[in-house]
């Protein structure tokens, strides 16, 4: 943080040569936590918020709670002077982060809310800028790009915080810790299912591109391709050129907890074989114009094996809830953002887990899960800890994901080696690793 601030800089100096603080775990309890709040107005972090679509609304105001926004960044200018107003008018305005962050030098944390395919760009160079950082999900459009990031966090050292907020929610927490402390007995197999999202759409026709939206660059690294209104905002996730699809989007959040409760954070499947339905591309000018229709799948079916032997059945279809379910030889638990659902669940009050059980790691005091990932992300940035949701751990969530995407638009089964992070014997499917990208954004270490 900038010398203009001596007293945070002295409470940083003071943790970090605290005994043991530099072996310390990312957990840590309920006074760390509380720590993230500002106890005065001179003690709160100064913001950028990068993006104010549909999850900018959501985690803007979020961080506001700890921090001033001093900068705000956003393509559509109309949106920027509505970000502008609504955290009290005094922020700087920008459509280019680049140029934000060559003058914020005073910059404490930064917000990036903006569509996937800008994620690692921007995070790589919020990261060298010497700045922490809170990232929406997924963390990746590639799973090359998330080898980079990787190496860029761990080079400059700063705390970044991916919002797979799920994993500060309670019910998600204690799903976790029933299954890895053995109360459905040994794990035999784990069911992921995202939400059905109708990707049918098209052929959109190209439209004049408003004057307050910079389309140039809003495609950033991806091909140019005509306007069209379906292709920004909250409906990028439908093309394949700027996201990954339900299955990037929500399989995101239902992944990680799985690879959570299966002891798997750190690794990932060794084989992966889907499919999938792409329901535009039966349409008559499709053929002539698949640009001009959404081009994600909407229903698959993905089953992955992993190194500890347990398989993943990750699928999207209609008439199921969605939700991770964990089947042992002693039961099944099914845990949602609406709970948790199982006989190990409903023993819980009677036959609570002993003082010495496996635990999660905490990640705040709040019952609201955004709000308490948000509270996370700022106590890490006081302590220096590392966050709950790290981009080691999400960077294998984004890969599991990436390589079912692959999987249904090559229509093949891959065998992947989570050590090398490479596709095995498929020269094709490892070129997939990575997208074409356009002069001058490209992605770099």
């Amino acid at each position: 943080m900038s010398s203009r601030f001596p007293r945070r800089e002295f409470l940083r100096s003071t943790l970090a040569v605290s005994a043991g603080s530099l072996m310390v775990p990312y957990w840590f309890g309920q006074s760390a936590v509380s720590a993230a709040e500002p106890t005065s107005k001179n003690d709160r972090f100064r913001l950028a918020l990068i993006g104010f679509g549909e999850r900018g609304t959501c985690i803007g105001p979020d961080a506001a709670s700890f921090g001033d926004y001093v900068a705000i960044v956003e393509l559509d200018r109309n949106r920027g002077e509505a970000a502008k107003s609504r955290f009290g008018g005094k922020a700087a305005l920008y459509q280019d982060y680049r140029k934000m962050l060559d003058r914020h030098h005073d910059l404490d944390a930064v917000i990036c809310a903006v569509p996937d395919h800008w994620h690692t760009a921007i995070n790589i160079a919020v990261c060298k800028a010497g700045k922490d950082l809170y990232t929406e999900k997924p963390l990746t459009l590639t799973i090359d790009e998330g080898k980079i990031l990787c190496r860029v966090v761990k080079q400059t050292k700063r705390v970044v915080q991916v919002g797979t907020m799920q994993r500060s929610q309670k019910c998600f927490q204690t799903a976790v810790e029933l299954v890895r402390n053995g109360r459905i007995g040994k794990l035999k197999r784990v069911v992921v299912t995202v939400p059905f999202c109708n990707t049918k759409g098209g052929p959109f026709a190209p439209q004049p591109v408003p004057p307050e939206l910079d389309w140039e660059m809003y495609q950033g690294q991806v091909p140019l391709h005509d306007y069209c209104p379906q292709r920004t905002h909250r409906n990028f996730r439908w093309w394949y050129e700027y996201a990954g699809g339900i299955a990037t989007d929500w399989g995101n959040h239902h992944m990680d907890i799985a690879h959570w409760g299966m002891d798997q954070e750190l690794t990932g499947p060794t084989s992966v074989e889907g499919s999938g339905t792409f329901p535009n591309e039966s349409e008559p000018d499709y053929a002539k114009h698949p640009d001009r229709f959404y081009n994600t799948p909407d229903r698959f079916s993905v089953k992955m094996e992993y190194p500890c032997g347990v398989p993943l059945l990750f699928q999207c279809v209609k008439k199921d809830r969605d939700g991770i379910l964990f089947i042992g030889e002693e039961g099944r638990l099914h845990v949602n953002r609406g709970g948790m659902h199982g006989k190990s669940v409903e023993e819980l009050a009677h036959n609570p887990l002993p003082d010495n059980a496996w635990r999660v790691r905490p990640s705040g005091t709040s019952d609201d899960s955004t709000h308490a990932h948000m509270e996370n992300f700022f106590a890490c940035v006081r302590s220096r800890k590392e966050p709950v949701a790290p981009v080691q751990i999400e960077h294998r969530t984004s890969t599991a994901c990436h390589l079912a995407n692959i999987s249904m638009r090559l229509k093949r089964k891959l065998v992947w080696d989570p050590a090398k992070e490479e596709i095995v014997g498929d020269e094709e499917a490892n070129a997939c690793l990575k997208r074409e990208q356009r002069a001058p954004y490209f992605v770099k270490g």
